[in-house]
């Protein structure tokens, strides 16, 4: 008889989740983990980050308050208080994981487990015997090779750094990249994003894409499109890049978010006959089972929709059909997500693109206003709202924002979407006044028709003079 009906590779969100709940099924269960409890959203991905995104908003808000008649002294910023009180939080919710999983009968062992055979792993030198294997080993950032990579970091390491640098360059197109870009300026930093694409955030929406270079650009973050770096070489004033097009970019520190791959490195995976996809995905089927029927896995080490939300809703699944007899297949469909740049991103379904794809004829309802807040300041900040419409059964297929409290007001829609609302319940719903939320229920009147031959504009431009692809912002 195996000591354990589930042995759980990784104390991230999905595999605590899944401990937890089959040992209140009544299971037998274990969880190794050798870094951190918590896995990467605790420690170093969605909260320290938020943490970090709040405390570099604070610039904003502090010069706001003198336009409602606060009279502040010459505020002034202390690193390493952020990065200490964060490091507490941390270590208090570290605490709560293990707390929640040793209350749930479930036994922790701290170190690195490895797959010996289908129904046995090892950790710590000792074979342990299960009956299941659950891997959920998430991600880890992927650096591409080039002259002088060892000296730029990625964001594991920016939550840790001794002092706050005067010039950054962040590199990549993708969330982390936004935020940190983000993060770093609104902490007084020169910042510099670069990306090797015409224009960022691939995958979203393309007014969602523009807007936010165009906000971006006026809070000061240096955009550079279709760039990439060539060579980093440490100098006597800190690292000197070498650009593709044989330009020279000078800066303190250079982080890279240029993507995650699942972390399966000498897990003893392929040795057990477990298959992996060309990005070192675990390959599973609908029920999270992969290629040797008693392993399972989930979350971002299965690369589907790298969101901790979504690892948890899967861990649920897999509990419910190995130990509550059920036979669920996780939903994907209509995922809410938020992107914590700075204006953040709130977005939900379709984009206009997927839409017009999938859809045929749209109706797109788009707002863009200044927020009631800063109306009595001199930030010229636009809040951008968007409502995608499938015109044959006036279904809303797409919500997407990019302005303050995005992700707190399209947690609501997406509850809409995910029951099917038409255009017709958003217009029925009366909005709270006077909010930003209520532009969705008060659009009323859909944009034209984009020109055919114009159709790709979006590809091609950027709203803002300031930030072009390849260009550089004032």
């Amino acid at each position: 008889m195996a000591e354990f009906d589930l042995f759980v590779i990784g104390a991230g969100s999905g595999g605590v989740r899944a401990g937890r709940m089959a040992a209140a099924q009544g299971a037998r269960v274990a969880v190794a983990e050798d870094r951190y409890m918590g896995g990467t959203c605790v420690n170093v991905g969605c909260i320290p980050k938020k943490l970090f995104v709040y405390g570099a908003h604070f610039h904003e808000d502090l010069q706001d308050a003198a336009s409602f008649g606060w009279r502040l002294g010459q505020p002034s910023f202390d690193w390493s208080t952020l990065v200490g009180n964060k490091d507490k939080e941390i270590q208090r919710l570290n605490g709560i994981y293990e707390r929640i999983l040793r209350t749930a009968g479930v036994e922790i062992v701290h170190g690195r487990a490895t797959v010996a055979e289908p129904q046995a792993v090892e950790v710590n030198g000792k074979r342990i015997t299960a009956e299941r294997i659950l891997v959920a080993t998430g991600g880890w950032p992927v650096v591409p090779d080039f002259p002088g990579r060892e000296h730029v970091i990625t964001s594991n390491e920016a939550f840790h750094l001794d002092r706050l640098p005067k010039r950054v360059v962040v590199v990549g197109g993708g969330y982390i990249a936004v935020e940190f870009a983000g993060i770093f300026n609104g902490l007084g930093v020169e910042t510099t994003q670069m990306y090797r694409g015409p224009l960022f955030m691939r995958g979203f929406d393309s007014d969602v894409r523009e807007h936010l270079a165009a906000e971006m650009g006026k809070k000061g973050v240096r955009l550079r499109f279709n760039t990439e770096i060539t060579a980093v070489e440490k100098t006597d004033g800190g690292l000197r890049a070498t650009l593709n097009d044989g330009s020279v970019c000078e800066a303190d520190l250079i982080m890279y978010a240029t993507g995650r791959a699942p972390n399966v490195a000498n897990l003893g995976l392929e040795e057990a006959g477990v298959e992996l996809a060309p990005s070192g995905a675990i390959v599973v089927d609908d029920y999270f089972q992969t290629s040797v029927p008693s392993i399972y896995a989930l979350g971002d080490v299965i690369d589907r929709v790298q969101l901790t939300p979504v690892a948890l809703a899967e861990a649920m699944t897999l509990v419910r059909n190995l130990y509550g007899g059920a036979s669920d297949v996780m939903d994907y469909d209509n995922i809410a997500t938020a992107v914590f740049s700075q204006p953040p991103i709130g977005t939900v379904g379709l984009t206009e693109a997927e839409a017009r794809e999938r859809r045929g004829a749209l109706d797109i309802y788009r707002s863009t206003f200044r927020p009631l807040k800063l109306t009595m300041t001199p930030r010229d900040e636009q809040t951008l709202m968007k409502l995608i419409v499938e015109r044959a059964t006036d279904r809303v297929v797409g919500v997407h924002m990019v302005g303050p409290d995005a992700g707190e007001i399209i947690q609501g829609v997406a509850i809409a979407l995910k029951a099917g609302a038409t255009k017709a319940d958003f217009d029925r719903t009366i909005g709270i006044h006077p909010t930003s939320a209520e532009e969705f229920v008060t659009m009323r009147e859909p944009v034209p028709e984009p020109i055919p031959e114009a159709a790709d504009y979006r590809s091609k431009t950027i709203l803002s003079e300031d930030v072009r692809p390849g260009g550089v912002s004032a």
